[in-house]
């Protein structure tokens, strides 16, 4: 499932070779979100893979998200002077050996080692994949073509997780790993074959990449990523116990709070293509809001089966226009470091994983219930819109005269 967009004029790619370059971009997002949150699933097979407990297993989980952090950035600026599909081909096949170092690992160390360096590639793929999907169409319809790409990620929930998960509990956990290797074989591919050559930007250096650190909207964008994002985290990485002991239904409940969460990822990522178009900034104010009524929304509504899976679903939705609309935020707002933008992105998504699940085990741990973690994700969300429109405001008053 790809958006249909129109190829650019001054790329000369015909719309079939554009389709299977969005394809082939978007197979990459599939391979990262499928290995990204299959280990979820397979936690307990590896837990007695290593002999390990579930909650020290879990640090592995942890690994992941620390090497997608300090890779985006890294990777990024160290590549900025490659050319985009090769680099792009690079990181995809980084994954690959990640992951078949992941599937020949033993022992609790290596493991976590070989999670690490699968996560290392990931935020500077999304990046580079970003940059190139946009740099295919004309201008009105980069937000769409970039959450093509984005759209890989939210169907491998949907999809690859649940596939994969399948295959790794009846044929151990190390062939769920392997398989994502062939898929980044596959993408490796298809990106030969259908996304065209683009020069090496030879002006391009670490010193200028990382100087859109230093820009006030790429600050203000990535910290209302890290803060309101982890709004969703705060309440979904509970989402088990909020079936099983607040609506009180038996764990066969939980795979459909699961796919309704998934159903919503695929369809918010497409919406958000088309309201990136539209208004990105506007998209992610809207969004934020849209997740705080939604998070308390659902503090009222966990007791209830069928209402409270109705607000999952709407949560995935309404978060993924604002992880794809701040994408295009930090694109535009980077400058000529629209890859780093794109790339920072997912270091703040994964920064906000963790202390949206932190905080809401506090609120947890602290004897207000599993409840509470829904509010405890509203006002991360309250806190991400702040910062956000502060941001705006700011860019505002600088281009006053």
């Amino acid at each position: 499932m790809v958006t249909t967009v129109e190829s650019s004029p001054q790329t000369n790619v015909s719309t079939r070779h554009l389709t299977g370059a969005l394809l082939a971009l978007a197979l990459g997002g599939f391979a990262i979100g499928t290995t990204e949150f299959m280990t979820m699933g397979l936690l307990e097979e590896i837990a007695d893979g290593i002999h390990r407990s579930n909650a020290t297993t879990g640090h592995i989980i942890t690994a992941y998200a620390l090497g997608v952090v300090v890779g985006a950035p890294v990777i990024v600026s160290l590549g900025a002077r490659l050319p985009k599909r090769e680099l792009a081909i690079g990181l995809i096949l980084a994954l690959g050996i990640g992951n078949a170092i992941t599937a020949m690992a033993s022992g609790y160390l290596p493991v976590m080692l070989a999670r690490f360096v699968a996560g290392l590639p990931h935020g500077a793929y999304f990046g580079v994949a970003s940059l190139l999907a946009a740099s295919l169409v004309r201008p009105e319809f980069k937000g769409r073509a970039v959450s093509s790409v984005m759209l890989g990620l939210s169907v491998a929930t949907v999809v690859g997780v649940p596939a994969s998960t399948v295959l790794g509990q009846h044929l151990g956990w190390r062939s769920a790993y392997w398989v994502v290797l062939a898929i980044t074989i596959a993408t490796a591919l298809m990106i030969v074959a259908f996304v065209p050559h683009s020069p090496a930007n030879r002006d391009a250096s670490v010193r200028s990449e990382l100087a859109a650190l230093k820009r006030p909207q790429v600050l203000y964008a990535v910290s209302a990523g890290m803060i309101g994002f982890g709004g969703l985290f705060a309440m979904y990485s509970y989402i088990a116990p909020l079936v099983t002991k607040v609506a009180d239904k038996p764990e066969a409940w939980i795979p459909w709070f699961l796919l309704a969460f998934g159903i919503g990822s695929v369809i918010g990522s497409w919406l958000a293509g088309i309201l990136a178009d539209w208004d990105a900034e506007r998209s992610v104010l809207l969004g934020f809001a849209g997740t705080v009524v939604a998070l308390v929304a659902f503090f009222f509504a966990a007791p209830h089966v069928v209402p409270a899976m109705v607000l999952v679903f709407a949560v995935a939705v309404i978060s993924s226009v604002v992880a794809i609309n701040l994408q295009m935020r930090l694109m535009h707002a980077a400058g000529d470091a629209q890859m780093l933008g794109a790339a920072l992105n997912h270091s703040a998504l994964n920064t906000a994983n963790g202390l949206g699940a932190w905080l809401g085990s506090v609120a947890i741990s602290a004897g207000y219930g599993y409840r509470a973690s829904s509010l405890v994700g509203a006002g991360l969300a309250v806190a991400g819109l702040v910062i956000f429109a502060l941001g705006l405001a700011a860019q505002r008053r600088s281009v006053r005269p």
